[in-house]
């Protein structure tokens, strides 16, 4: 029994498939924004090009500067051809990688063969899909060419266009998905923003594809919460406090 009889099931609901958008508003902005005024208990619905409505001088926005990686790769078994999907999860070093490997057989020491004559050795499993891959070089320079954005999986339109799959804002590359929330900024808002006297700073947080894993647990105290990478520039960290002051 979960504590104070709190299930999970208490928070399904019925979302139907049409309303999940298959392909991002434009512009950016344009995107619906819903508000709920926490003092009065009041909800408002919105565009995203109205936040300074909700805004006052003097408030700070945070935001996560991460980059979405092409982190999707196919490859094939050197030894078999059979067909491999990769999907990298963090760097350990810069030709060692933890991935979700999609594919038959892949125990340590088994070899994948990707495009521009890339290739990677099992060096260890490290539980289900998870591999430890080490890479022939570095892949810095590699995946803008032969990697893919993954999707989440409610998306199933192929993406025409990486760059609407990353916040406006994206300096560090990491994510294995897009900080969803910040999609909809445009440079002409973070400006009007900032004309408003609303303070901006950023963190970096690596998204990682266990976001999109679903909930199992009946009591959600039994949930297992995965990890991810993070950071707080001391300036940032600075400005919170200055603001909540």
């Amino acid at each position: 029994m979960a504590h104070d009889g709190l299930r999970t099931s208490d928070f399904d609901y019925e979302l139907p498939e049409s309303l999940i958008a298959q392909e991002p508003v434009e512009p950016r902005d344009h995107a619906r924004l819903m508000v709920l005024d926490r003092a009065t208990d009041t909800i408002t619905h919105a565009r995203f090009y109205e936040l300074g409505r909700f805004l006052q001088p003097g408030d700070l926005l945070v935001v996560n500067q991460t980059r979405v990686l092409p982190a999707r790769l196919f490859g094939h078994k050197a030894d078999t051809g059979g067909r491999v999907e990769v999907l990298l999860l963090r760097r350990e070093a810069p030709q060692v990688w933890q991935a979700l490997v999609r594919g038959r057989g892949l125990r340590p020491g088994r070899v994948i063969r990707f495009p521009e004559g890339l290739e990677a050795e099992v060096v260890a499993d490290l539980g289900g899909p998870v591999r430890r891959l080490r890479f022939s070089r570095p892949l810095d320079d590699r995946l803008a060419r032969i990697g893919h954005v993954p999707l989440p999986p409610y998306i199933r339109r192929p993406l025409t266009d990486p760059e609407r799959y990353q916040t406006v804002y994206a300096q560090e590359p990491g994510s294995a998905a897009a900080p969803t929330a910040g999609l909809h900024f445009t440079p002409r808002l973070i400006q009007a923003l900032r004309e408003q006297g609303i303070g901006w700073a950023t963190v970096t947080l690596h998204v990682g594809l266990d976001t999109f894993a679903p909930v199992k647990e009946e009591d959600p105290r039994q949930h297992r919460i995965h990890t991810e990478w993070c950071s707080v520039p001391e300036e940032t960290a600075r400005r919170i406090r200055e603001t909540k002051a």
